[in-house]
Protein backbone atom coordinates (compact mmCIF):
# COMPACT_ATOMS: atom_id res chain seq x y z
CA UNK A 1 0.00 0.00 0.00
CA UNK A 2 1.35 3.27 -0.71
CA UNK A 3 1.38 6.03 1.61
CA UNK A 4 -1.43 8.36 -0.09
CA UNK A 5 -3.85 5.20 0.43
CA UNK A 6 -2.09 4.58 3.44
CA UNK A 7 -3.00 8.46 4.43
CA UNK A 8 -6.37 7.99 3.48
CA UNK A 9 -7.35 5.22 5.15
CA UNK A 10 -6.08 7.05 8.34
CA UNK A 11 -8.43 9.90 7.41
CA UNK A 12 -11.03 8.02 6.77
CA UNK A 13 -10.13 6.64 10.39
CA UNK A 14 -9.98 9.83 11.85
CA UNK A 15 -13.28 11.16 10.21
CA UNK A 16 -15.31 8.34 11.67
CA UNK A 17 -13.66 9.03 15.15
CA UNK A 18 -14.44 12.77 14.35
CA UNK A 19 -10.08 12.93 15.84
CA UNK A 20 -10.35 16.60 14.13
CA UNK A 21 -6.96 17.00 15.13
CA UNK A 22 -5.80 13.74 13.56
CA UNK A 23 -7.68 14.86 10.77
CA UNK A 24 -6.04 17.97 10.38
CA UNK A 25 -2.40 16.36 10.28
CA UNK A 26 -3.46 14.07 7.81
CA UNK A 27 -5.01 16.30 5.49
CA UNK A 28 -1.62 18.42 5.78
CA UNK A 29 0.32 15.94 4.59
CA UNK A 30 -2.01 14.59 1.96
CA UNK A 31 -2.17 18.23 0.60
CA UNK A 32 1.73 18.42 0.68
CA UNK A 33 2.15 15.16 -1.35
CA UNK A 34 -0.10 16.33 -4.11
CA UNK A 35 2.00 19.40 -3.92
CA UNK A 36 5.38 17.69 -4.37
CA UNK A 37 3.46 15.42 -7.19
CA UNK A 38 2.43 18.13 -8.87
CA UNK A 39 5.93 20.19 -9.15
CA UNK A 40 7.41 17.62 -11.64
CA UNK A 41 4.14 18.06 -13.40
CA UNK A 42 4.44 13.84 -13.90
CA UNK A 43 1.41 12.00 -12.87
CA UNK A 44 3.67 9.46 -11.48
CA UNK A 45 3.62 9.00 -7.76
CA UNK A 46 7.01 10.99 -5.94
CA UNK A 47 9.74 8.79 -5.08
CA UNK A 48 9.63 7.03 -1.48
CA UNK A 49 12.69 8.39 -0.29
CA UNK A 50 11.21 12.30 -1.43
CA UNK A 51 7.63 10.78 0.79
CA UNK A 52 10.29 10.16 3.46
CA UNK A 53 11.86 13.65 3.83
CA UNK A 54 8.28 15.60 3.03
CA UNK A 55 6.77 13.92 6.15
CA UNK A 56 10.16 14.83 8.19
CA UNK A 57 9.27 18.62 7.28
CA UNK A 58 5.98 18.21 8.42
CA UNK A 59 6.98 16.68 11.62
CA UNK A 60 9.97 19.32 12.04
CA UNK A 61 6.98 22.37 11.03
CA UNK A 62 4.75 20.89 13.97
CA UNK A 63 7.86 20.60 16.64
CA UNK A 64 9.26 23.86 15.52
CA UNK A 65 6.37 25.75 15.75
CA UNK A 66 4.96 23.67 19.55
CA UNK A 67 8.61 25.10 20.34
CA UNK A 68 7.80 28.72 19.44
CA UNK A 69 4.34 28.38 21.27
CA UNK A 70 6.24 27.20 24.43
CA UNK A 71 8.62 29.79 24.19
CA UNK A 72 6.02 32.56 24.58
CA UNK A 73 4.03 30.70 26.98
CA UNK A 74 1.12 29.46 25.20
CA UNK A 75 0.65 25.65 25.83
CA UNK A 76 -2.77 25.41 24.25
CA UNK A 77 -1.27 25.94 21.10
CA UNK A 78 1.86 24.15 21.43
CA UNK A 79 -0.22 20.40 22.50
CA UNK A 80 -2.12 20.74 19.01
CA UNK A 81 1.22 20.95 17.06
CA UNK A 82 2.69 17.88 19.22
CA UNK A 83 0.10 15.79 18.75
CA UNK A 84 -0.43 16.73 14.78
CA UNK A 85 3.54 15.88 14.42
CA UNK A 86 3.03 12.53 16.89
CA UNK A 87 0.38 11.47 13.77
CA UNK A 88 2.54 12.54 11.20
CA UNK A 89 5.19 10.27 12.60
CA UNK A 90 3.18 7.64 12.28
CA UNK A 91 3.87 7.13 8.84
CA UNK A 92 7.92 7.32 9.20
CA UNK A 93 10.37 4.60 9.19
CA UNK A 94 11.50 3.79 13.00
CA UNK A 95 13.88 6.63 14.09
CA UNK A 96 17.34 5.50 15.27
CA UNK A 97 18.03 5.68 18.97
CA UNK A 98 20.42 8.52 19.76
CA UNK A 99 23.52 5.84 20.68
CA UNK A 100 22.80 3.97 17.47
CA UNK A 101 23.31 7.14 15.68
CA UNK A 102 26.34 8.09 17.43
CA UNK A 103 27.78 4.56 16.55
CA UNK A 104 27.50 5.32 13.38
CA UNK A 105 28.91 8.56 13.40
CA UNK A 106 32.00 7.21 14.80
CA UNK A 107 31.95 4.62 11.87
CA UNK A 108 32.12 7.36 9.17
CA UNK A 109 34.70 9.57 11.53
CA UNK A 110 37.26 6.41 11.52
CA UNK A 111 35.95 5.33 7.57
CA UNK A 112 36.61 9.00 6.42
CA UNK A 113 40.02 10.07 9.04
CA UNK A 114 38.16 13.31 10.48
CA UNK A 115 40.13 14.59 13.23
CA UNK A 116 38.50 18.19 13.61
CA UNK A 117 35.33 19.99 12.85
CA UNK A 118 37.42 20.96 9.48
CA UNK A 119 36.06 17.68 8.20
CA UNK A 120 32.74 18.32 9.86
CA UNK A 121 30.87 19.05 6.09
CA UNK A 122 32.23 15.86 4.70
CA UNK A 123 31.19 13.82 7.85
CA UNK A 124 27.99 15.39 7.62
CA UNK A 125 27.06 14.50 4.24
CA UNK A 126 27.97 10.72 4.41
CA UNK A 127 25.80 10.89 7.78
CA UNK A 128 23.11 12.25 6.33
CA UNK A 129 23.04 10.50 3.25
CA UNK A 130 23.70 6.74 5.21
CA UNK A 131 20.70 7.78 7.68
CA UNK A 132 18.46 9.41 5.67
CA UNK A 133 14.95 8.75 7.45
CA UNK A 134 16.15 6.80 10.01
CA UNK A 135 17.10 10.22 12.49
CA UNK A 136 16.72 14.15 11.78
CA UNK A 137 19.59 16.02 10.98
CA UNK A 138 19.89 17.87 14.26
CA UNK A 139 20.46 14.96 15.53
CA UNK A 140 23.32 14.02 12.99
CA UNK A 141 24.54 17.48 13.23
CA UNK A 142 24.61 16.92 17.51
CA UNK A 143 26.56 13.75 17.60
CA UNK A 144 29.12 14.98 14.48
CA UNK A 145 30.12 18.16 16.42
CA UNK A 146 29.96 16.01 19.70
CA UNK A 147 32.81 13.67 18.23
CA UNK A 148 34.63 15.98 16.22
CA UNK A 149 35.22 18.59 18.70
Amino acid sequence: MSLQEKIMVAMKTAMKAKDAQSLEALRSVKSALLLAQTETGSKVAISEEDEIKLLQKQVKQRKDSAAIYKEQGREDLAAPELLQAKVIEQFLPQQLSEEEVIKIVDQIIAETGASSMVDMGKVMGLATAKLAGKADGKTISTAVKAKLS
